[in-house]
Order: C-alpha cells, then structure tokens, then sequence
C-alpha cells in the first residue's frame, strides 16, 4: 500500500470548515473531517490526538487569519474600519453556507461553560473582536473624526448588538421572510443609531453597501 502525501495545515483547517458547516458540531466525527481532505483519519490522528484538538486549532486559526486581515487595513481610515466592522455581521437568509457554519459555531460556543479549552479559544475571540473596535474608535477620536466617547464600553454594544442579530438570525429564522435579513437590518440601524452619532460634524460615513464590497476583495 502506497503512503498517503502529507497533509498541510491550511488544507486541514479548510477541511474542519467544511465537515463543521455540513455537520455541526454535536455530529462532527474525525472522520468526516478526514472524507473532506480525502485522508485517513490515522493522518489526521498523527498531527492531532483528539477532535477536540483539532477544533481548538481551528478556532485558533481564525483568530489568527482575523488578525491578519485587521492589519492589512489598518491603514484605512476609522470611519471605513469602523463601518466595515459593521459589515462582517451582515449575511443574507438564503446564505445557507455562512448560516450553517454560525449555527455549527454557536454549537461550539454553547459547550464553553463546560470545556475549558474551548472557552479559553472563546475568551480569546471576543476579546480580539473588543480589542479591534476599541482601537478603531480611539484612532478616530484622535484624528478628529470621532466625538469622545468611552470606546471600551461602546465596543462591548456594538459587539453584543451585532453578535445577537446574528445568533437571532440563525436560530429563530428572525427576518427569514425579508430578504434583506435580521443582520442587515440591525446593521442599518447601528449605523444610523450609534455610528451617525459619533461623527463629528462634516465626516462622511461609506455606506454599508460600498463596506461589504471592500470586505469581499
């Protein structure tokens, strides 16, 4: 029997993406991970001990490509970042990719009370999501573009305003009938109701549309 070609990181990780979104988390087996990279799972095995492994390392992953993406535009101004920010809550109903792999995350989010790995792997998300606005609304309050605000607690609202229309989204159906989508509509209105707002007078603000295509690119 021929040896099976070694098995890189980014093709694990796109595997774990795969077998979760199609899955969930309650169902997912090493196995289906290993039927979506086209390897045994002794493969899998030799680079991770347990599905738990590996799961922690993919949550890590995205962490890590997240923080790589924020630098990349780091340069762009606060009100792009911050309108941008918005944006990558925002997903259609019919999306059904992107609406399946959130429910198989909220799966995994609803096991941290009782794993601590995978809480820690939490606790590190949301604090790199705080951190990111935190830093975007200090930016645009020391250019000038921003009215002074208490960025640390109005990154904790907007992060629980965006995150909860999205977890609303994708376990109640909420605005499964429009098609616009729950996470459109509290976007919009997180733009008019707490983004207007922080503008100084004469900052022009990008739309939502023109932000999820420059997060698309």
């Amino acid at each position: 029997m021929s040896e099976e070609e070694p098995l890189g990181a980014d093709d694990i990780m796109d595997a774990v993406y795969h077998a979760l979104r199609d899955n969930g988390y309650a169902e997912l087996t090493m196995q289906d991970i290993a039927d979506e990279c086209d390897k045994s799972t002794s493969l899998l095995h030799y680079h991770y001990d347990t599905k738990e492994d590996l799961l922690v390392a993919f949550l890590d992953q995205m962490l890590a490509d997240y923080e790589a993406d924020m630098e990349c535009r780091a340069d762009q101004p606060p009100v792009d970042r911050l309108v941008e920010f918005v944006a990558r809550f925002v997903f259609a109903p019919d999306d059904t990719e992107r609406s399946s792999f959130h429910l198989a995350l909220l799966e995994m989010r609803s096991q941290g009370p009782f794993n601590d790995r995978i809480r820690a792997s939490l606790r590190r998300s949301d604090k790199l999501l705080r951190d990111t606005l935190e830093e975007t609304l200090r930016d645009g309050i020391d250019d000038g573009v921003f009215r002074p605000v208490d960025a640390e607690e109005t990154a904790a609202m907007f992060a629980a305003m965006l995150d909860g229309a999205r977890t609303r989204q994708v376990t109640l159906n909420e605005g499964g009938d429009d098609e616009v989508g729950y996470t459109r509509t509290v976007a919009e209105q997180a733009l008019e109701h707490l983004v207007d707002p922080l503008l100084e007078p004469g900052v022009d603000r990008p739309s939502l549309d023109n932000a999820l295509a420059s997060i698309d690119e």
